[in-house]
């Protein structure tokens, strides 16, 4: 299989002492592209830093909302110059967390509406984290003009009423690790449904790592994991998802290949 992952944390200091070794084994499993979102400042610049380091990897750019308290004026700005380097695919990842709340809610919300402003005025689509926030989420989509530049719903958790939703702003879903897990029932019915040209796959690494290795640091090289559940989940061959996955993520980030 010939595989894109479209989020994978290697930008984490989880992976500080082994990343090349990491690389090639997403390179020997078929991987021929990763998204590396930011979640704060120092990580979207070490995700660019990989980008140029690795043929592979592409950077994306963005405060996460458990940071949002810090996306100050001058954060701001300082991620607009970053987001108009070579090699950033993306603003992301944003979006709301309500399960942690490690920043106050209607500061997540301010951030989230200046990240996709920011989106808007530099034509790159958005990678959306949502946790707990499904109303608040949709409606900042909505109303922050979030279906101009277009985006994913990272390691998505909705219903399919919300999936519907988010395929009429003309988002992408992508699915990981929890696709695998045995007690996943809402996330395979939802997986089941999703368009074949709307459907992405992710590791979330170092996080969310799928069967059989749940439980340990996940990488890049298990995305294969996800594209076989998700193919068996779909009845479909894992190279014919793969494919489908591989050119919907090429389209969305615009990436050549």
């Amino acid at each position: 299989m010939r595989l894109f992952d479209t989020h994978s944390h290697l930008n984490d200091e989880a992976f500080s002492g082994d990343l090349a070794e990491i690389v090639e084994r997403a390179e020997q499993a078929g991987v021929e592209a990763v998204v590396v979102p930011g979640y704060d400042l120092p990580s979207s610049e070490r995700a660019l830093e990989l980008a140029h380091r690795f043929d592979i990897l592409y950077a994306a750019v963005g405060i996460h909302p458990h940071d949002a308290s810090s996306a100050d004026e001058a954060a701001m700005e300082k991620l607009r110059l970053l987001a108009k380097e070579d090699r950033v695919v993306a603003i992301g990842e944003i979006g709301l967390d309500y399960h942690y709340d490690h920043s106050p809610r209607d500061v997540q919300r301010e951030v989230f509406e200046r990240h996709i402003a920011l989106a808007r005025e530099l034509n790159l689509p958005v990678i959306v984290h949502d946790r707990e926030a499904h109303a608040d989420t949709l409606e900042i989509l909505k109303q922050a003009g979030a279906s101009e530049v277009g985006g994913v719903m990272h390691c998505f958790s909705g219903s399919l009423d919300m999936a519907q939703e988010c395929l009429h702003l003309g988002f992408y879903l992508s699915f990981g690790g929890p696709v695998t897990f045995k007690n996943a029932r809402r996330p395979k019915e939802v997986a089941a449904q999703v368009p074949e040209d709307r459907l992405l796959i992710e590791t979330d690494a170092p996080y969310l790592t799928p069967e059989p290795y749940r439980g340990k640091r996940n990488e890049p090289a298990y995305v294969a994991l996800v594209a076989e559940t998700l193919a068996k989940i779909r009845e479909t061959e894992p190279e014919q998802l793969a494919s489908a996955t591989r050119e919907n993520a090429r389209r969305l980030f615009r990436v050549q290949g």
